[in-house]
């Protein structure tokens, strides 16, 4: 009966730890930005799996017009390690490094620039197609969970750059 009560007292001091999602809702800072987001063109396979993601990402908040473009330039290894006494390579990893610029639209001033990637490892086997087939699955998973970063370091973005905003107009109101 006690920990029932001092549960029920100490709900109210959870509540208020400022914990609050960070995409909020359609009008929360971070929905505003990440929709009016254009991706630029990615080249290359790991570019054209990129950009898809991104857009899947970016296309499931409200569309507007574009007020940002995410510039992004991948770089994609795959490095063999585990090498047998026949110097054969039993073992790959699979590196997805993505430098990441949000630029505004209008005047292409660079509001954020970072880098986000993930490694995969892949097992070496004696069926060159499987190994290939797994090279390829690697950069799948890979894009999506940099895609994933990339989307998340913008919305947080948005949300510290509101806040600030906020903060500062508190500020002027209380002078």
């Amino acid at each position: 009966m006690l920990i029932v009560l001092a549960l029920f007292l100490a709900a109210p001091l959870l509540s208020s730890c400022g914990l609050r999602p960070l995409y909020g809702n359609a009008n929360s800072a971070s929905a505003q930005t990440l929709g009016a987001v254009e991706i630029g063109d990615i080249p290359g396979r790991a570019g054209y799996l990129m950009r898809g993601a991104l857009q899947a990402r970016l296309g499931a908040v409200v569309q507007q017009e574009p007020r940002y473009r995410l510039e992004v330039v991948l770089d994609d290894q795959i490095t063999g390690f585990g090498v047998r006494a026949d110097n054969a390579v039993t073992r790959e990893r699979r590196a997805l490094r993505a430098r990441f610029q949000l630029v505004t639209a209008d005047r292409g001033t660079v509001l954020l620039d970072d880098t986000a990637g993930s490694d995969s490892g892949i097992d070496v086997v004696s069926s060159e197609y499987a190994t290939i087939a797994a090279e390829n699955t690697a950069l799948e998973r890979l894009t999506e969970i940099v895609a994933d970063e990339i989307v998340a370091r913008i919305a947080l973005y948005a949300q510290r750059r509101a806040d600030q905003q906020e903060l500062e107009l508190e500020t002027e109101a209380v002078q």
